[in-house]
């Protein structure tokens, strides 16, 4: 078991084409259950000042393995 703020520290590795997505920035709770709906991860993008900086959702179901250093997902 491990703190939601270690979620930051392992890195998101896409099993579908391998590609690192990054890591998480925030996480999506249910109010209700308080049981995580998802795991956010800033897009890879080109940043210019105006822009807001949008971000990738990936749904609890896709997590197929968390491990010590990494998160692995199938999108």
């Amino acid at each position: 078991m491990f703190k939601a703020s270690q979620f930051g520290k392992r890195e998101i590795i896409n099993l579908t084409d391998g590609e690192r997505m990054g890591y998480v920035c925030d996480l999506e709770i249910d109010e209700e259950t308080g049981k995580i709906n998802a795991l956010i991860v800033p897009a890879k993008e080109k940043v210019s000042v105006f822009s807001k900086g949008s971000k990738i959702t990936i749904p609890w179901q896709s997590i197929k393995k968390i491990g010590d250093d990494i998160i692995l997902v199938n999108l």
